[in-house]
């Protein structure tokens, strides 16, 4: 009878074990739960970030392809002023060798 006794004590000893066991257990399944919750919502938040980088990588091309044609046309401009400059400076002197012909021929 006391051999049964101690076998029911060891047995209780056993089923307290298992049932700290399984308490732990459960609580170390929702700390795997939590940390796919964490997982999911920073992929998204790296999904999102990515997203924006790209829109602005994308902004930043339309906008240096904007900025390179302004300073073609700017570039354009100022060689076509340039010219403009120097006919007009060209015609400066011709104009005065005119002029300078021109009070010759009248003294």
């Amino acid at each position: 009878m006391e051999n049964l006794y101690i076998k029911e004590k060891r047995l209780e000893t056993a089923l307290e074990k298992l049932k700290s066991l399984s308490s732990s257990y459960s609580g170390g399944q929702n700390e795997i739960n939590d940390l796919y919750v964490e997982k999911n919502q920073l992929q998204s938040e790296k999904n999102e970030i990515e997203r924006k980088y790209n829109q602005l990588l994308e902004e930043y091309k339309n906008l240096k392809k904007r900025l390179d044609q302004i300073q073609e046309e700017n570039s354009k401009k100022q060689k076509v002023q340039d010219q403009f400059n120097q006919d007009i400076d060209e015609l400066g002197r011709e104009t005065e060798s005119l002029v300078e012909e021109i009070e010759k021929w009248q003294t």
